[in-house]
Order: C-alpha cells, then sequence, then structure tokens
C-alpha cells in the first residue's frame, strides 16, 4: 500500500488520507472552495471510548465474539470500560469517530459468513493502513490486514480495526486465548 484515504459528506465534508507517513484530515470550507488542512498528524487515543458492531446479529456470532462484546461491555477502571455502543452501520463513520475518539469497529465472520463480509482491497486494507499510520491497527481476527494476500479482487473479510490494544484483545478472544 502506498497510500489510504477516505472522504466523509455531512454538514462538513471532510478527507482523510495517508501516504505512510502519518495521517492528515482536511476539512473542506466552502467560503473559498477548498479543503484546509485542520486535523494534522491524526492519531488513536490511549483509551478507547466507544465500540461499534452491528448488534443485531449477535444469534449468528461465535462464542468467541460475544466473550470479546462482554469483556468490552464489563466495567474495569483500569481498561476505561464499559465502552459505549456506538455504531452508525458505515465502517467510515464509525472509523473516524473511533479515530478521533478511540475505540474499536468490527465485522466479524459469524455462522452464516465464513470469510467476512467486507471486501480486503478497497475497505479492509486501505482502512487498515490509516489506522497503522494513526497508531492503530487493523485484523481479520487473525493476522494483521495488511499481511494478508490477496487471492481475488473482490475478496471478502473479517475486520476489526481502531485501538491497536482493542485490536490485540479481540485476536485473543478469536484464538481462545481469552475468556470473558
Amino acid at each position: 500500500m502506498v497510500c489510504g484515504g477516505y472522504i466523509l459528506y455531512g454538514p462538513s465534508s471532510m478527507c482523510v488520507y495517508t501516504t505512510g507517513n502519518g495521517v492528515n484530515g482536511f476539512t473542506y470550507d466552502p467560503s473559498i472552495g477548498e479543503f484546509i488542512l485542520t486535523h494534522k498528524n491524526m492519531v488513536f487515543p490511549p483509551f478507547s471510548k466507544c465500540y461499534s458492531v452491528n448488534e443485531a446479529y449477535t444469534h449468528w456470532w461465535t462464542p468467541e465474539i460475544k466473550d470479546f462484546v462482554a469483556w468490552i461491555k464489563t466495567p474495569n477502571k483500569e481498561d476505561n470500560r464499559p465502552y459505549g455502543g456506538r455504531y452508525v452501520g458505515s465502517l467510515v463513520s464509525d472509523f473516524h469517530r473511533n479515530l478521533l475518539y478511540g475505540g474499536i469497529f468490527f465485522y466479524p465472520k459469524d455462522t452464516r459468513s465464513n470469510s467476512g463480509k467486507l471486501r480486503l482491497l478497497y475497505e479492509c486494507a486501505p482502512m487498515s493502513f490509516i489506522a497503522a499510520q494513526a497508531g492503530g491497527m487493523g485484523s481479520n481476527g487473525d493476522v494483521d490486514i495488511l499481511d494478508v494476500v490477496p487471492k481475488s479482487i473482490h475478496q471478502r473479510e473479517a475486520l476489526f480495526i481502531g485501538n491497536k490494544s482493542d485490536v490485540l484483545v479481540a485476536m485473543d478472544f478469536l484464538s481462545g486465548k481469552r475468556k470473558s
């Protein structure tokens, strides 16, 4: 990967990108018709505040995913838990909020989808590149997403992305090294 980025549209439009040397965010200023650098050298906060996952799919989750979510919801002052649940349903907007305030987004494999739903080459990898450049991490639950060698152009993967410590905890739960 040589670059990764996304654009958010809403009350304000923002472009966030990396070329492998940190992450910068630019906000559109309609009065001059230009994007202005407003978020220089973006990094994940040290602690998470929220988690983003579609809990409507809980019935199809593996026991390991259910244990990880139980861990997230269990109060613990050292880890600043429990986290608040914040799910917009959009990888980019959920990821952006977690980048600004700390958190983890995940779309795991489940009993209906053995490989995950998000596309490796144009969703998981670019966003994971941004996460890594901001001190975070992206994983498919087994390995760092950036280490996955694509087998097809539309290859789908599970995705756990955000604060590195949370992604590593998720990987521990998925490997069976940790239980809630």
